[in-house]
């Protein structure tokens, strides 16, 4: 009888990797609320400010942490082709590339700070602007240390090591939240008290990782004898998985920006529902979010050793995962949602609206999400990144943009249709991402053509 082909990764494996991940997806969700609750105890013009300016922070972070995920892959497929010396040599690389990046970025914002704070956000009151602006020369000081924790927090992903990041995110946040109670509610500081604790526990990621990546006995580390200097053809394998990657996550956080600019047109309820939505949404799907990243480890190793019938098995293994997954946290949650609700203390109609936007997100996460969105990551994970940023992007900018606003404004549905257009714009994904998965096409984009 024909041996059942041994697979990379156990159950024991998998289920190392995933609770870690899940239990780091919960802190940032939940450590973002603290924060949020934090800011608003120093006064209007302090939340008005922070926001604005988090609006350009957002974009950032989602951006660095999906080009640093997408570089990450060219590691781990290198890993899974047993070619260490390449694979610490790309992993170098990345450290490098998004250090170079980010440096170039922060000059640009601080460049650009007077048009971004004046220009981009309009005419503000003057104490926001003022407020606004001490908040921003803190916090994009940080940008390059966030860059560099991404990259490392990747790296060590792809290892199938999440335990590392896990506890560094853990510390990280926890400077955040005590240097924004000691701050904030000891010292009684400005935005100042919000802004320098951020900065602090993002320079204490980006040393403790590059630390930890120093260990010689990882499979991927930092040598000690390692130069800052460009490696053309790696940083070129780099940019072609990574750039997709952090294009795709930077037009999501825009296209939730401009969005953010309709639900505005129906008043505060339809803002203040949204919002709520928004953030409990944050929690729908945390589960399906870091099964997500799983599979970009294991999958990036199934290709680089062209374990195709790997992939398929932990494709269809880690999805079903997401299901079960989804399906028990979103009946909690909805059986949970009048006593969420009753915690924000809001209007009767925006409680009204922001439960069936609850309802209709949670409903529609546990059949359709996981396709969506966890799916995809397999064709990411093989190096298919610019077919899942074209695919992704499109489908977002036609049907969750131009289509939930024309049913916002012009179908009646208020901001309830913003959300109903990306549905939508989900349906419209798993018709792509499975149509190309079943194609093969993506077979042909690991790094080994490189």
């Amino acid at each position: 009888m024909e041996l059942q082909k041994e697979r990379l990764f156990s159950n024991r494996d998998l289920v190392r990797l995933l609770i870690p991940l899940m239990i780091e997806q919960l802190l940032a969700v939940t450590v973002g609320l603290a924060d949020s609750l934090m800011v608003a105890s120093v006064g209007e013009a302090a939340v008005s400010s922070v926001s604005l300016v988090d609006t350009v922070n957002v974009l950032l972070v989602n951006t660095f942490s999906a080009l640093a995920t997408g570089g990450a892959i060219v590691t781990g497929q290198l890993l899974g082709m047993r070619e260490p010396e390449r694979a610490q040599r790309s992993a170098e690389q990345l450290l490098l590339f998004m250090a170079a990046l980010s440096l170039a970025v922060t000059a640009a914002m601080y460049c650009l700070r007077h048009l971004i704070i004046y220009g981009l956000f309009g005419a503000v009151e003057p104490d926001v602007a003022a407020n606004a602006e001490l908040y921003f020369n803190i916090v994009e000081l940080s940008i390059p240390f966030l860059a560099v924790y991404s990259a490392g927090a990747a790296l060590f992903r792809v290892m199938g090591n999440s335990k590392v990041s896990m506890q560094i995110s853990f510390v990280m946040n926890l400077i955040n939240v005590a240097g924004n109670a000691l701050l904030i509610f000891g010292l009684r500081w400005n935005v100042a008290g919000v802004a320098l604790p951020t900065l602090i526990s993002r320079m204490f990621a980006a040393v403790a990782v590059i630390w930890l990546l120093r260990d010689r006995s990882l499979p991927v580390h930092v040598s000690a004898d390692f130069r800052p200097s460009f490696d053309g053809p790696v940083i070129r394998s780099i940019v072609r998985t990574g750039v997709p990657n952090g294009i795709e996550g930077s037009m999501f956080q825009l296209g939730k920006i401009l969005l953010l600019s309709v639900a505005s047109q129906f008043g505060t309820a339809s803002i203040t529902a949204n919002a709520i939505g928004n953030t409990i949404g944050s929690f729908q799907c945390l589960a399906g979010n870091a099964i997500g990243m799983a599979l970009i480890t294991v999958v990036s190793q199934c290709v680089g050793r062209q374990d195709y019938d790997g992939v398929r098995y932990y494709t269809k293994k880690l999805l079903l995962a997401t299901y079960a997954a989804m399906f028990l946290t979103n009946v909690a949650i909805l059986a949970a949602a009048p006593a969420i609700l009753s915690i924000y203390h809001v209007s009767a109609e925006a409680s009204d609206l922001a439960f069936k936007i609850i309802w209709m997100h949670g409903s529609m996460s546990i059949l359709f999400w996981p396709m969506s969105f966890t799916f995809p990551q397999t064709l990411r994970a093989a190096g298919d990144t610019a077919f899942a940023m074209a695919a992704s992007s499109l489908s977002m900018w036609l049907f969750r943009l131009i289509l939930g606003t024309l049913l916002a404004t012009k179908g009646g549905f208020g901001v309830l249709g913003i959300w109903m257009a990306m549905f939508v714009d989900w349906f419209v994904r798993i018709a792509c991402f499975v149509l190309r998965y079943r194609s093969g096409k993506w077979k042909k984009m690991g790094v080994a053509r490189i």
